[in-house]
């Protein structure tokens, strides 16, 4: 059984874990490095501080957590970002991200554009953010590394 909740501060170590799982194999798969990952993915602190900003879910399957979702809603706006999602390399390819995904527009449903970014070598996300309706707007590149990020939107 898949189910969606708010994390609590005491899932703080394991979604770091899961984080920090999750991005190193991407690092390895495609960045042939052995670890790399976003700001403080994984630091038990920093999942915690972001529990305080942010509305973070934890992806649950059976009794694991598998992954998470960071989302910053800006109802005023109509908007929501994405700042962050992550599924546990073993629980991968089993829709549990497009299950995420419809959780997040149900969720959200007065929110008429998501928008979201991810590395321009994670091209598995790419296919992924595209197949869920999402449009590249643009490159940035991140300071320090040379390293590009792609954003994307979608917009009801």
């Amino acid at each position: 059984m898949f189910t969606i909740s708010f994390a609590d501060p005491q899932d703080a170590a394991r979604l770091a874990d899961v984080q920090k799982r999750t991005f190193d194999a991407d690092a390895r798969l495609y960045q042939n490095k052995e670890e790399d990952g976003p700001p403080g993915y994984g630091s038990t602190d920093w999942q915690a501080e972001q529990m305080g900003k942010a509305h973070y879910y934890k992806l649950i399957a059976g009794n694991s957590i598998i992954g998470g979702m960071i989302v910053f809603p800006f109802p005023e706006a109509g908007e929501c970002h994405l700042a962050r999602i992550f599924i546990d390399p073993l629980y991968q390819n089993h829709g549990y991200g497009q299950e995420s995904f419809r959780f997040l527009f149900e969720t959200y449903p007065a929110a008429r554009k998501w928008t979201l970014d991810t590395p321009s070598w994670a091209i598995r996300n790419h296919y992924f953010y595209e197949k869920l309706g999402f449009v590249r707007t643009g490159a940035v590149t991140a300071l320090g590394n040379c390293e590009a990020i792609i954003g994307y939107e979608r917009v009801k």
